[in-house]
Order: structure tokens, then C-alpha cells, then sequence
């Protein structure tokens, strides 16, 4: 305690997808005992809630991961309210301090550890076509495929080693950077929307989307599937995926987590809606539908 007030703060008031009530209430506790700085230790939720934070008071975030989310590496924030998960860039929200320690994934268990990471690898396959993605931006989305790839397959056969745990931080931080510059594709778009509206875990959705959203777009952009399926030492990149999928027995179907079947419809639109119009596979209700069933069934992409 200095003159009253106490030095730190444990606020642990945390939910996924940082829904807008949960925000104002670390809002205020920051508020009233003064804080002039926030320290994040945890997955993308903490890191989340610290960002939105900071995007009304300015604090400076000291971001501790826990998981491959990458969010500690991005200036992208999002709030849900409503059923909607709106997402936004500022440099407010970018922590001035990053402490990576391998040491603190030891713990994570093997199944969110997979999910996580296909996660950070969701951001590579973004970055590699998002609005603003550049040769730069996927050039760091090829390695972090490749470090994530050999990470999660290590982490999967030696969960207690730390050289699979460093290498999968090493490439969620590359895919975190690639993204932040990029912006945020399709599959984001998808994710963001289902997550907001149905409250599905974030990383696990992630997770079960991506390879649908890859057999969508990779066929348009040959010469980024090579590149991608080089990364995943595989003929085309969605195989790859597939056999890591399988290699490390991902989450596939939506039903799985939470999701029912009659929401498929009602996400549809709101996807529509969110889409980049520079998608390079043009975005319609049918392979909207099409993809969200099959995800939500598990089914292999088509």
C-alpha cells in the first residue's frame, strides 16, 4: 500500500471475446485506483481486456503471453456487444513491453495448445491474402507456417520440452506481425462473426474454420498455395493442413463446440457483411453456407 493505495491491482474479471460490460468494469477499477500501467499475463482474452483498457485511457500494457494467440503483437483490438464482435486497429492498444518465456506454455495442455496454435497459423494463411498484405507481410506468414508447423508436431510428441513450446511462440509472434500488417481476411471475418454472436472458444473455432476457408481461396492464388504447401512439406497447402490436422488431432467440427445447426443460416449475412471485397475467391450466400455447414459437421473441405 502507498498512502492508502495499493501498488498493484489483480483484476481477473476476464471472458472471451471481451464482451463490452466486462471492459467497463476493468475500465473503472483502472479508474479509480489510478493506475498508470497494465500488465496482461494470459491467453488472447487477458491480453483483449487489456487493450480495451487502453483504448480509453491510454495506458501503456506490459503483455505477458500464456498461449499462441499473438494478440500481445497486434494494435488490434475487439469488443462484443450485442451478438456482434466488432474489431478495430489503434496504436493505443499495441503493448509498449512483450515478455516471451517458453517456460509458461509448460502447463498448457496439449489440445489448447494445438488450438492456439492453429490460431496463430490461421493469421499466416490471412496475412497471405488479407486487404493490406504485401510480399513483406507474407514472407513472415511462410516462416510462421514452418515454425508452426514443426512446433505443434513437437509440442504434440514432448509436451514438457521447450524447444517445441519456443518454436511455436517464435512463429505465433511472426504470424502475429504478418497479420497486423495485413489485415484481416476472410477467415477472421468468419470467426469474429460466430464467436460474437454464439459465444464459440475462440482459438477451437478457429481451428475447425481454417481448412475451409484455405480450400475456398487457395485454388484462386496457386502461386501462395505453393508457397504455403512448401511450408507444410505437402503437394498443395490444404494437405498440409490436413495432415497436421490429423498429426495432432485438432478440433474439426463446429457442433462440436456449441454451435447449432439452424445458426449456420444466421450467420450468414453478417459474414456477407464483414467480407473483403478483395477475398480472392468472390464471397457468396452459397459458399458461405456451403463452407459453414461443413465446418459446423466436421466434414473434410471441399
Amino acid at each position: 500500500m502507498l498512502a492508502g493505495v495499493p501498488v498493484t491491482v489483480l483484476h481477473t474479471d476476464v471472458a472471451m471475446h471481451v464482451p463490452v460490460e466486462v471492459a467497463e468494469r476493468a475500465r473503472a477499477v483502472a479508474t479509480e485506483v489510478g493506475a498508470d500501467a497494465l500488465v496482461c499475463v494470459g491467453g488472447g482474452s487477458t491480453t483483449g481486456l487489456a487493450k480495451a483498457v487502453a483504448l480509453t485511457t491510454g495506458l501503456p500494457i506490459i503483455a505477458v503471453p500464456t498461449t499462441y494467440a499473438g494478440s500481445e503483437a497486434t494494435d488490434v483490438w475487439g469488443l462484443t456487444e450485442d451478438g456482434r464482435k466488432p474489431t478495430g486497429v489503434d496504436p493505443r492498444v499495441l503493448p509498449r513491453t512483450i515478455v516471451y518465456d517458453a517456460s509458461l506454455m509448460l502447463t498448457l495442455p496439449v489440445p489448447t495448445s494445438v488450438a492456439s496454435g492453429l490460431n496463430a497459423l490461421a493469421h499466416c494463411v490471412d496475412s497471405m491474402w488479407a486487404p493490406r498484405s504485401d510480399p513483406i507481410d507474407q514472407a513472415l506468414a511462410v516462416d510462421g507456417i514452418r515454425a508452426l508447423r514443426l512446433g505443434l508436431l513437437r509440442v504434440v510428441a514432448d509436451p514438457s520440452g521447450l524447444p517445441g513450446r519456443e518454436q511455436t511462440l517464435y512463429g505465433a509472434y511472426l504470424a502475429a506481425v504478418a497479420f497486423a500488417s495485413a489485415g484481416s481476411g476472410l477467415h477472421h471475418k468468419i470467426c469474429h462473426v460466430l464467436g460474437g454472436m454464439f459465444g464459440l472458444p475462440h482459438a477451437e473455432t478457429h481451428a475447425a474454420v481454417l481448412p475451409h476457408v484455405l480450400a475456398l481461396n487457395a485454388p484462386a492464388v496457386p502461386d501462395l498455395d505453393r508457397r504455403m504447401a512448401e511450408a507444410l512439406d505437402a503437394p498443395t497447402a490444404l494437405d498440409g493442413l490436413r495432415g497436421l490436422r490429423d498429426q495432432t488431432d485438432a478440433p474439426r467440427a463446429l457442433r462440436d463446440l456449441g454451435l447449432n445447426e439452424d445458426d449456420v443460416r444466421k450467420a450468414i449475412q453478417p459474414i456477407l457483411e464483414a467480407a473483403p471485397p478483395s477475398n480472392p475467391t468472390p464471397v457468396t450466400t452459397e459458399n458461405v453456407e456451403a463452407l459453414l455447414h461443413d465446418a459446423w459437421e466436421g466434414k473434410e473441405p471441399r
